[in-house]
């Protein structure tokens, strides 16, 4: 019986992941998963290594393509890396096919028909290098696949198209850089039933934007999937919490075109009718059954992985017609993270364009403006690459750059994927976001390129951009236990934002705007808008808060929205004009009631515009805002339409919250909730108005104390009312560091987050452990103290 090695033609369901020697890459993977599990994918069979090396022995091709290889003098001279590899290729192209390997293709594809029921069957051939689709080296792109083939002849004809494709000028270009030694790389090609795309797309089993290994992203566009790849349309984008497969953020964009397979035999362009262009091209029902293909793989691996799908418009069935372990995050997780960069306030930036942060990281440079690939060898190094999209022909130019920008492709085309193995930040999709950076960039002009958050700021911003530095010193390793109720930081100076950024702790639940407007603007907002310089207030606010979310990022911020009384309102340079006098500002003209009055409402949309400047322009997702002295629930609905009137929208990566500091707020907590996805305790405000007493009036300060009962039974029904409807709550006051029994109570009645100031975040991340290990030894138990206080309302 002849040995699997020395077959010409092996069939998915004979293969396993093991085969790669065999078959590479991509077949192995399709056979594992035709084989071992149960996925849905188009059946078919795989060209061995062992032809391709007796195609390449028998036709003496061999020694010819090792001869035309040293002759190429630099590898980085396109032209003349071009002239060697388009002779070797139609040298492959035009030999003779050795008869044994042609019979064995032919008699494969004739009982594919037989399996499949038809008379000469479409399928896709597919590229399948023995190197490609490792760990540790990704050859994406690097082969050809051959769509709609229809024919035992052009079957033939195109298995030898994808042996020459291992000596295109891009793949002969990346081993030579990777030193994988020509000889060596052996060619599969995976023969399968063609998918009538309806639509299809790219799936990863990791965030492949940050990292995050608790999401799945998948991007998908109408009809075949190489348009995403070559990134002529922008896809639509998903991401989806691995654990419970929900879609935590969507984007859908217009794909105003789409390749689709041509009757006779390969595949045309077409324009797609506007209705269903700005359609979704997945259900949400696919997009879950996806997700779960994604997690199954993943597990079945014991790797990120990198999948491609298509939905058959026949049968409306999802296929997997690829899987491939994911490369650049395999490699880079459980290292230290990319270091963050902060950008100074002491500079106006000007943002230029911005687009979808494929690969992290920032550079400043020279824009290069390239539109025609014949013109990449003018090139220079350390250029910013500004291009409409990128494809495997531009690796040589893309090594070169400081930076890549691009009018077209989503998180997994061919530019993004290079950028983030080849590790230079990379920014793509401007024109889904807006304006095409090719439309708005000029040659030679200088930029900055934030690619962490996807936006290019005009001239060099380097300096602005202060990332940590290394030291070399040695220290002890802290070690805090993690634990369920987070611990988060208050903060106001922006300044202290780097410097507290490395604390233990789970995001800034309250960062308090007024420290911006005494420290950096000075002028009341009403003053700068009758002088005509509104735009002082948006810019300096939305610096400001940048400055925060991007040194806690990805953890979450909150920003609660402007607190003076009228008072302090009226020390800001202009004030006098617009405060009135109150006997008792404490309790009068301030927070919610201050954002819907006419005499103030422009200035509020100031505050709501630099919101929306940090989430939209800066691409700071992480900014979330709270809502303070909101005294009734009209005054939530009257301020949070003004947020949506202004494009604030709450959603999965948008919250809302609100003070709960005033004694409405917590007997209406039920009420509220409609309004707000979570509360943070203002236990200053409220314990002062639960007992009616001025903590600064010395006559009755001593009455004054967060620890009365009052308050806690106030507390501890907010926490139930807010958890019935799904929302969260938090505590943004001293108390808990101060009183380590008021800590215990918080958790015990199921806090979500304690929010301390800087200097007490180590200790009561420890604390917050010892009590949660102590529930958890009580309940364990049965012996633990009981509760002295009756906490029912």
């Amino acid at each position: 019986m002849e040995k699997r090695e020395q077959m010409n033609v092996l069939w998915f369901d004979e293969l396993h992941r093991s085969d790669v020697n065999l078959v590479g890459g991509k077949s192995s993977s399709l056979g594992e998963m035709t084989s071992a599990m149960k996925i849905p994918v188009p059946y078919g069979f795989a060209t061995t290594t062992h032809a391709y090396r007796q195609f390449m022995a028998e036709t003496g091709l061999n020694d010819q393509i090792n001869k035309l290889l040293a002759e190429i003098n630099d590898y980085e001279n396109a032209d003349e890396l071009h002239r060697v590899c388009s002779h070797i290729r139609q040298m492959i192209v035009e030999a003779p096919m050795p008869s044994e390997i042609a019979m064995t293709i032919k008699k494969a594809y004739a009982a594919l028909s037989e399996k499949m029921g038809e008379t000469e069957p479409f399928v896709a051939i597919r590229s399948s290098a023995t190197a490609e689709d490792l760990p540790n080296a990704s050859f994406a792109g690097q082969q050809e696949s051959y769509l709609n083939v229809r024919g035992a002849e052009m079957v033939l004809a195109k298995v030898q198209e994808c042996y020459a494709s291992l000596f295109t000028d891009r793949a002969t270009y990346y081993r030579h850089k990777q030193h994988f030694p020509h000889e060596k790389v052996a060619l599969s090609a995976a023969v399968q039933m063609m998918v009538f795309s309806k639509a299809s797309g790219v799936m990863f089993s990791v965030n492949v934007a940050n990292g995050n290994d608790a999401q799945i992203v998948i991007d998908t566009i109408w009809g075949l999937g190489e348009y995403i790849v070559l990134g002529k349309v922008t896809p639509d984008h998903f991401v989806i919490n691995k654990n419970n497969l929900q879609v935590v953020e969507r984007s859908v964009v217009p794909k105003a075109i789409e390749l689709c397979q041509t009757p006779g035999g390969g595949v045309h362009e077409e324009p797609v009718p506007a209705d269903r262009a700005i359609r979704p091209a997945l259900t949400e029902n696919q997009i879950h059954e996806l997700a779960g293909y994604a997690k199954e793989i993943e597990k079945h691996y014991g790797c990120y992985m990198d999948m491609e799908f298509a939905l058959d418009a026949r049968t409306d069935r999802l296929w997997l017609v690829q899987a491939r372990p994911e490369t650049v995050w395999s490699n880079k997780n459980n290292k230290q993270a990319t270091k963050e960069s902060t950008v100074s306030m002491n500079k106006t930036k000007k943002i230029l364009v911005k687009g979808l942060p494929a690969s992290p990281g920032v550079s400043t440079g020279k824009v290069h403006v390239i539109a025609d690939p014949k013109d990449i060898d003018e090139f220079e190094e350390g250029e910013i690459l500004v291009t409409l999209m990128t494809s495997p022909d531009w690796v040589p130019a893309m090594k070169k750059a400081a930076a890549i920008i691009t009018d077209n492709g989503g998180m997994t085309c061919h530019a993004a994927i290079v950028s983030r193995e080849i590790q230079i930040p990379c920014i793509v999709g401007t024109k889904s976001c807006g304006q095409a950076v090719t439309e708005m960039l000029q040659d030679g002009e200088q930029v900055t390129i934030d690619a962490k958050n996807g936006v290019v700021y005009q001239g060099d911003l380097a300096e602005q951009f202060n990332g940590e530095k290394e030291t070399t010193e040695c220290h002890h390793a802290e070690y805090y236990a993690p634990t369920a109720t987070r611990v988060m930081m208050n903060l106001g100076d922006p300044e202290l934002a780097e410097k507290y950024a490395e604390l233990p702790v789970d995001g800034i639940g309250l960062m308090r705007e007024e420290f911006l407007w005494t420290t950096y603007i000075h002028d009341h907002p009403l003053y700068l808008i009758e002088t005509g310089h509104p735009e002082k207030v948006v810019d300096m606010l939305a610096d400001g808060i940048a400055k925060v979310a991007r040194a806690i990022a990805p953890r979450p911020m909150v920003l609660r929205f402007s607190d003076f009384k009228s008072g302090e309102y009226r020390n800001l340079t202009g004030g006098d004009k617009y405060e009135p006098h109150e006997p008792a500002d404490l309790l009068g003209w301030r927070g919610a009631s201050r954002y819907y009055d006419p005499k103030y409402i422009e200035a509020f949309k100031l505050e709501l515009a630099a919101v929306k400047k940090v989430r939209r322009e800066f691409q700071l997702k992480n900014l979330n805002v709270m809502i303070p002295f909101v005294r009734t629930v009209a005054e939530a609905d009257k301020v949070t339409k003004l947020m949506a009137a202004a494009g604030l929208h709450r959603g999965p990566d948008f919250k809302v919250y609100m003070m709960a500091e005033i004694p409405s707020n917590i007997i209406l907590a039920d009420q509220f909730n409609k309004y707000v996805d979570g509360y943070s305790i203002g236990s200053n405000d409220l314990a002062m108005l639960i007992l009616g007493c001025d903590r600064n009036n010395d006559t009755v300060a001593h009455l004054f104390d967060e620890r009365n009962l009052a308050v806690k039974r106030a507390i501890s029904h907010l926490i139930k009312a807010a958890h019935q409807d799904n929302k969260t709550v938090s505590i943004c006051g001293q108390a808990p560091s101060e009183y380590p029994e008021l800590a215990s109570f918080l958790i015990q009645q199921g806090i979500d987050y304690i929010s301390v100031n800087p200097d007490m975040v180590k200790e009561t991340k420890q604390n917050v452990a010892r009590i949660e290990q102590r529930i958890i030894l009580d309940n364990a138990t049965g012996k633990g103290r009981q509760a002295v206080e009756n906490y029912a309302w």
